[in-house]
């Protein structure tokens, strides 16, 4: 939707229904446009996430952002060390990854309209055909918004899960020393989830609409 023209022939905007009707008519796996560049970096991703965001929490030890009885990070330090995850995913991988997506899924519409054959075959050749031609700094177009968004969405996500964990430690002694059980935990996350992409929604489409505009 983010990709698509604002309105159509009749001057109505694109909603999820046309969307989601427009994409079906090309193939089933139009709906996987995209997919492989997003396949391969989540692994990294998420393994420099938690790295990164460990290291930071451990660097904040000690300090003003970590409660003195327990060296555990306060709800502030947690947002703080969250904020330079985000950051350090977007520059590292994200970035990248985001900039192949666009490309990737953008470029079947705008070639179709031009009656042109795709230009990139998959995530792999999009990377080198980008780096060769315009440089590989290209990969890294609007990395300020995706440092932005990454930011936002990971210091928001870690900051609630956190929270609700010790709120729900803290109500129920039983499990003081123990783990939460597992439909506690799922929960959550679930909540925790829901909560990093509403704080950066704006934020992710400015991106997006971003990328599109300058990537054609």
């Amino acid at each position: 939707m983010q990709l698509s023209s604002p309105q159509n022939a009749k001057g109505q905007t694109q909603g999820l229904i046309q969307t989601i009707t427009a994409i079906a008519r090309q193939s089933p796996l139009a709906f996987y446009k995209g997919f492989g560049p997003v396949f391969t970096g989540i692994i990294p991703k998420m393994g420099i996430r938690f790295l990164s965001f460990e290291s930071y929490k451990s660097m904040l030890a000690g300090t003003r952002w970590a409660n003195p009885s327990d060296g555990a990070l306060t709800d502030q330090g947690t947002f703080i060390a969250g904020l330079a995850a985000g950051i350090t995913e977007a520059v590292t991988v994200v970035t990248a990854m985001e900039v192949l997506k666009v490309r990737l899924q953008g470029q079947k519409t705008s070639n179709k309209e031009a009656g042109e054959v795709p230009k990139y075959r998959n995530a792999a050749h999009a990377a080198y055909l980008i780096a060769r031609d315009e440089g590989p700094q290209a990969l890294f177009k609007g990395m300020s918004l995706t440092a932005l968004r990454q930011a936002t969405n990971v210091s928001v996500n870690l900051t609630t899960y956190t929270k609700l964990k010790r709120v729900l430690h803290d109500r129920q002694p039983k499990y003081e020393n123990q783990e939460l059980p597992g439909v506690q935990t799922a929960l959550c996350g679930l909540i925790a989830g829901a909560a990093g992409p509403i704080s950066n929604a704006p934020i992710d489409t400015l991106s997006a609409s971003n990328l599109s505009f300058i990537q054609f």
